[in-house]
């Protein structure tokens, strides 16, 4: 989709889309990569992630879009006071905000990233660099848990989790991932009503094929409360149950009861915080049995959002 030559984007398959066209670049060998924001009432916590992406960055170094889709806050308004473009959308969904935001993008690697993260400059380069690296498709930063404002229990289970989930790191969960045009040949178009997106992403490629950028930090707020967090949860398997059916299944390593003993053992977790793991870990597949034959459905969680 060509957006060079005016301010409005007729969308094909929805309603019309509404583009604000930023500033145009001014760096010489044009931006080093596009960034796509998909966002949904995302005000306070977008405009925290654009401060981070455009303090220290030269001028149009990175090409940035915003969508913000069926919006009823200023998360249009403030990505537009910071300078980038804006693609407007009644529709909500974020695989449909991706798949425009994506049109709208102009450049190769494209960096893909959840509205309520924070990511730097550094960051940036330091992914857009790695996507350069022979053989590699696609990566992601290494997240970083703000755990401000969360009750202990919550506190205890994400602590736990993950240091489980840390050395089988992935690119899902860290709310950013980068792909090149190759990569994005293999990800594009999202299936419409795609719940796990970054899940997709990461079972698009073999191991070989990306990589976790430890230069690079994505600091991820996770849900607040324990309730919360098992909305989440019941959502991510569902969201992998929808992949399976899609033909695209996400292949990881089982957390075992074993792991858990040993991060005990060698203290890197409490007895307090396992037992809490545990505890929540039981309700989540006594809910996730529950939901068993429902439909997937796109949602958001509010109680992770920066106030």
């Amino acid at each position: 989709m060509d957006l060079t030559e005016g301010p409005v984007v007729n969308v094909t398959e929805g309603p019309v889309a509404s583009v604000s066209e930023g500033p145009v670049a001014s760096v010489s060998e044009g931006p080093v990569a596009s960034v796509v924001i998909p966002a949904h009432d995302e005000e306070a916590g977008l405009a925290a992630l654009l401060a981070g992406l455009l303090d220290g960055a030269a001028p149009g170094e990175f090409d940035i879009v915003v969508v913000a889709n069926a919006c009823t806050d200023r998360t249009a308004g403030v990505a537009r006071d910071a300078g980038v473009r804006v693609v407007e959308t009644a529709t909500p969904g974020k695989a449909n905000a991706l798949r425009l935001g994506d049109e709208a993008a102009r450049v190769f690697p494209r960096v893909y990233a959840d509205a309520d993260v924070l990511l730097t400059t550094a960051g940036v380069r330091a992914l857009a660099e790695a996507v350069r690296r022979p053989g590699v498709l696609a990566c992601a930063p290494r997240p970083v848990l703000d755990l401000s404002g969360t009750g202990p229990v919550a506190r205890r289970v994400h602590r736990v989790h993950e240091e489980l989930v840390a050395p089988s790191r992935g690119l899902a969960g860290t709310g950013v991932y980068v792909l090149t045009e190759d990569a994005h040949a293999r990800v594009f178009p999202l299936p419409d009503g795609l719940v796990a997106d970054d899940g997709w992403v990461h079972a698009s490629f073999a191991p070989d094929e990306r990589a976790v950028v430890a230069e690079a930090t994505s600091v991820v707020r996770p849900a607040r409360t324990v309730r919360a967090h098992l909305r989440r949860r019941v959502r991510v398997r569902l969201g992998n149950r929808q992949l399976a059916e899609l033909g695209r299944p996400v292949s990881a390593s089982p957390l075992r009861l074993a792991d858990l003993r040993l991060l005990v053992r060698a203290r890197r977790v409490g007895a307090i915080e396992a037992a809490c793991y545990l505890a929540v870990l039981a309700l989540d597949k006594a809910l996730a049995r529950a939901r068993r034959g429902r439909p997937v459905s796109w949602g958001t969680d509010a109680s992770s959002r920066h106030s």
